[in-house]
């Protein structure tokens, strides 16, 4: 499965922004779901960057393929914030019983507080189909070019894209592990109960750390004997330049902030 890092190449009006103008849409993007506090605001930014993923040509299965990831993580915000929101409409009388010390009595279910719960999995949802919209219709070199053109230091953003590159070279990698352990009769990743597959995390953590420092020592090394860094200015094979259809796309987003704004407060 390719991950939401994977440069997906099309002729969309996406592809075709100019990578700054991209990169401002989504840090903003990113600090409005922090600010709202609303279902109305949230759910427009949700659907918003379906539309987005649509246009840009990026599968919506994806978008499944987060639920199975974050379900369980989705189920305990749900609860927790059930548990201990404040609110005033209980849906269900405390859990804990009243002889338990310190805890007694309390753990009401609110309604408030599932709702808030939800709140909360929907801006999760929505900062993790964020990005996707960026990495896959931008190269890696054109996002490391659009972080030096916005005043970023070359070696910050080689390390931001270099980091966001090695997400498939890892999971490449992962999977290879588990073939080789599935081939010693190791299957508790595929047959396991949820903890038993927790505790085995060991058999795929360590190779992947000892390959991962292997792999960023070789880097070292080669970005030293290409002289890394010797010259302050560093030129680039291509140039972005701003164009018309990038001022309207800032223009367009700009009236979207301003009624995602209008409706958080």
């Amino acid at each position: 499965m390719a991950l939401p890092t994977s440069y997906i190449p099309r002729d969309s009006i996406i592809h075709k922004l100019d990578p700054r103008i991209k990169l401002v849409i989504i840090v903003c993007i990113t600090l409005l779901v922090f600010i709202t506090t609303k279902f109305l605001p949230i759910g427009i930014l949700f659907f918003s960057l379906l539309v987005l993923w649509k246009i840009s040509g990026i599968p919506l299965k994806r978008i499944l393929s987060y639920l199975r990831v974050l379900v369980f993580l989705f189920l305990l915000l749900i609860i927790m914030q059930a548990v201990f929101y404040p609110g005033e409409k209980v849906l269900l009388e405390p859990l804990i019983p009243e002889a338990v010390p310190l805890v007694g009595g309390k753990g009401n279910i609110t309604l408030e507080g599932v709702l808030f719960g939800l709140l909360l999995c929907l801006r999760v949802l929505t900062l993790m189909c964020i990005f996707p919209v960026l990495l896959a219709t931008t190269t890696l070199e054109k996002i490391t070019l659009a972080m030096v053109k916005l005043g970023l230091p070359y070696r910050v953003a080689f390390t931001a894209t270099t980091a966001i590159n090695q997400l498939p070279v890892l999971q490449s990698e992962a999977g290879v592990i588990m073939d080789a352990q599935k081939l010693r009769g190791f299957m508790v990743f595929e047959t396991g109960r949820f903890l038993s597959k927790i505790k085995a995390l060991h058999v795929l953590v360590v190779p992947l750390v000892m390959g991962s420092m292997r792999r960023a020592s070789m880097m070292g090394i080669a970005m030293d004997s290409r002289a890394f860094g010797a010259f302050k200015k560093r030129t680039f094979v291509d140039e972005i330049n701003i164009e018309r259809r990038d001022r309207i796309a800032l223009a367009v987003f700009s009236l979207f902030t301003g009624v995602i704004l209008f409706f958080s407060f």
